[in-house]
């Protein structure tokens, strides 16, 4: 049964409980008039509505079946298969068109529809039985004759058709390969980018901007321009400014830029205006910028501190560019206060320093040692105990990725340190050692207590820069007593400074006594190696640069030094070898270059001795020696012209080289301009006055050109100041002797 509501009594809701219909599977079902079916219902009355279960206890003869025997149509449902009904004689329900009998008991019964609009059981709709669902069974219907199998999931029916194929010529469907395409070309745009084609990722940024206008224009031809997706314009537009900006395409860059921050549509434009001033940085329109990273700072919110940091550390940096030191040294001792970083710091002491000012450099550097690095100290790594897995996990961090970007932040910070004090130390105070003496007080008392000895060593070095070897050698002897690591440095130094001084037995002494200190010293071994080598012993030398070697396999100079020892012992391959080596460290290095070319010549080789040279001279394309070398080797083999080439081009970076002068002015004497080869003789004599032989190959050209008056006077100069030399009197008499035979 089915409990129905409907509204009466002042639009109140009512339960009807007598006006439930027990309703039975019958052959047809037929209304009669709304005075019959409104005759069983029972309405509550309007002062009992308070009484939710009132009428719930009143007989509905609905449920007396005693009378069921006496109805045809009940009868009959009962005896048809499946309770199927005899064919309805009703066309439309709820009409009279067509009678049954009805049961004696309580008149004509009639099928009420519910208020909620459900079809009424056993009625024609749409043309259609609806099968009665009190007896229904799954899978079968009203249609269903005898002898039909039960498939309720339709497998009689034979396989699914295949799915229909995609239509990709619907406007959504351009739509979606448009914007597939689009974020295509921005993904290999940055990634040809990344790959350093700069050219590449422009031209792939220019084409996702054709097609992102393409697809507007195919969004405004189907009417869905409202669904505009901004997020991709924007990303087209900001990659193509990155591109523009990175290929040094500025004005294009600016104008993009402007585009995204003119549209009111993008959310957090105004921040861009942060790389338009990184682009007039660039351009050194330093005005501009300033007001661009003002403009940036004003539509950043104070939430996003860092950032803020970020862009005013930048108007710092622009201010020190125009030389506008003050408003600069604002801008960092904000940052100072607010969140203090090691590059802020050390552009504070530069401002300081630049106006002069004493007592807040020294202020400024307390600041900068103080500045917290956020870094692990190195007991971290160290494994608490002797537990494999442990070693094994503390061997893993103790080189990994972060590790290392705390090792370059520390570094970083040891050189802005070193770098300011070796800077303020001659202006803080009235000399550089006191200077350097207060630096060394403050760091010691910091986090960074082991710079203190390099700022000593750092002192020593200043006074070799001011020629004073007494106070630089001093300074460095006070390490004698340190430990070892701090000794063994300033042992290595002095040990340099003897070199220099050619004083080598103290340079051997110290060497050993850094070496003494700290074996593992390569600078120390090499030190050693160079007394030998001055010495002349040879092997052992190249013993030592081979030990220094093996401490440090990237020891370029004792890998040269090593060379130069083979070369001497005449050991030429192994010679070469090392060079070899140390061309493949050092790419651009001229003297590696010209020994390689050096060991050719002597292996025999000219070829590779000129391709070498060759390479030497376009990296060094003015020094004359090499091509002078040039020269020589093309003079060797025979090819004048070539070799007169090198040796002008090395004449005219060097004129002084007595070698070359000397080849130039027989060059012109061989080919019949002696002439020209005067100005060369007479530059040679300019530069040996007291070698005779130029001033004789000077009148010698004189006479070959067959000016004998002018070879005449010049041999009679030449014996007024050399009345010594015969050759001048052979000559001098020959000429006379000429002069008069023309004369007859």
């Amino acid at each position: 049964g089915e409990c129905f509501y409907g509204f009466q009594n002042d639009n109140k809701l009512i339960p009807r409980s007598s006006a439930v219909l027990f309703v039975l599977q019958s052959p047809a079902v037929q209304l009669s008039s709304l005075a019959s079916m409104m005759e069983h219902v029972h309405l509550a009355a309007a002062e009992e509505e308070e009484d939710l279960y009132s009428g719930y206890n009143d007989y509905n003869p609905t449920f007396d079946t005693e009378d069921l025997e006496n109805d045809t149509g009940f009868q009959q449902a009962v005896k048809t298969s499946h309770g199927r009904r005899p064919p309805m004689t009703a066309k439309i329900p709820g009409t009279a068109l067509g009678a049954r009998p009805m049961g004696t008991t309580f008149g004509a019964r009639v099928p009420l529809a519910s208020s909620l609009g459900r079809p009424m059981t056993g009625a024609v709709q749409d043309g259609v039985s609806r099968p009665m669902t009190a007896v229904r069974a799954a899978g079968y219907s009203s249609a269903m004759t005898r002898g039909s199998t039960f498939d309720p999931l339709g497998q009689s029916k034979g396989p699914a058709p295949p799915l229909e194929t995609k239509n990709e010529d619907t406007p959504e469907e351009k739509i979606k390969s448009l914007e597939k395409r689009v974020n295509d070309l921005i993904e290999e745009s940055c990634m040809a980018h990344s790959h350093g084609d700069l050219q590449l990722s422009l031209e792939k940024a220019k084409e996702a901007g054709r097609k992102e206008r393409a697809l507007v224009r195919q969004r405004e031809q189907t009417g869905s321009s409202e669904h505009v997706n901004l997020d991709m314009t924007y990303s087209v537009l900001f990659n193509l400014a990155n591109q523009y900006s990175n290929n040094d395409m500025y004005p294009e860059a600016l104008n993009t830029y402007q585009v995204i921050v003119k549209n009111k549509m993008f959310n957090n434009a105004g921040r861009l205006k942060v790389n338009m001033a990184n682009i007039f940085f660039k351009q050194k329109n330093y005005h501009k910028a300033i007001k661009f990273y003002r403009m940036a700072l004003d539509q950043i919110s104070n939430s996003h501190k860092e950032m803020r940091i970020k862009i005013m550390q930048n108007i710092g940096v622009v201010f020190i560019k125009m030389g506008q030191y003050s408003d600069a040294i604002t801008s960092f001792e904000h940052i100072m206060t607010e969140s203090p970083n090691i590059k802020t710091g050390f552009n504070l002491i530069l401002c300081y320093y630049a106006i002069g000012d004493r007592e807040r450099m020294k202020k400024a550097f307390q600041k900068l040692i103080c500045v917290p690095l956020g870094i692990d100290e190195d007991d971290k790594y160290i494994p608490p105990n002797d537990d494999p897995h442990t070693n094994l996990v503390y061997e893993a961090i103790k080189n990994d990725q972060l590790r290392q970007m705390e090792r370059e932040r520390k570094a970083l910070a040891e050189k802005f340190i070193m770098t300011s004090a070796k800077l303020i130390a001659p202006a803080i105070e009235s000399s550089f050692a006191a200077g350097f003496d207060w630096c060394v007080e403050m760091v010691k008392s910091s986090q960074y207590v082991e710079l203190a000895n390099d700022l000593e060593i750092n002192k020593a070095i200043t006074y070799l820069r001011q020629k004073d070897f007494n106070q630089a050698v001093e300074t460095l002897k006070m390490f004698e007593k340190k430990d070892s690591r701090v000794k063994s440095a300033a042992a290595t130094n002095l040990s340099f400074l003897y070199f220099l001084e050619k004083d080598f037995d103290q340079a051997d002494r110290y060497a050993d006594l850094a070496m003494t200190a700290d074996r593992y010293n390569p600078a120390a071994l090499i030190n050693k190696g160079n007394t030998l080598f001055a010495k002349r012993d040879y092997e052992k030398a190249a013993e030592f640069y081979k030990e220094a070697l093996r401490n440090d396999s990237s020891c370029t100079e004792g890998l040269y030094n090593l060379g130069l020892t083979y070369k001497k012992l005449s050991r030429l391959e192994e010679a070469l070898d090392c060079f070899l080596k140390l061309h493949a460290i050092l790419r651009n290095s001229a003297q590696v270059m010209y020994q390689l070319a050096k060991l050719y010549e002597m292996l025999g080789d000219p070829h590779q001795a000129i391709e070498w040279l060759m390479q030497l001279i376009s990296v060094a394309p003015t020094d004359s020696q090499a091509l002078a070398k040039l020269g020589e080797l093309h003079d060797d083999e025979g090819d004048k012209s070539q070799a007169f080439q090198y040796y002008y081009e090395s004449f005219r970076y060097f004129p002084s080289n007595i070698d070359v002068i000397e080849w130039l002015g027989a060059y012109y004497i061989d080919t019949q301009f002696c002439e020209k080869a005067i100005q060369y003789f007479e530059r040679a004599a300019l530069i040996q006055p007291t070698q005779v032989k130029w001033r004789l190959m000077v009148a010698s050209c004189y006479r070959r050109s067959g000016n004998y008056q002018k070879a005449l006077e010049t041999y009679k100069d030449i014996h007024r100041k050399f009345p010594e030399n015969v050759e001048c009197r052979v000559y001098l008499l020959t000429s006379t002797l000429q002069t008069y035979c023309l004369l007859v």
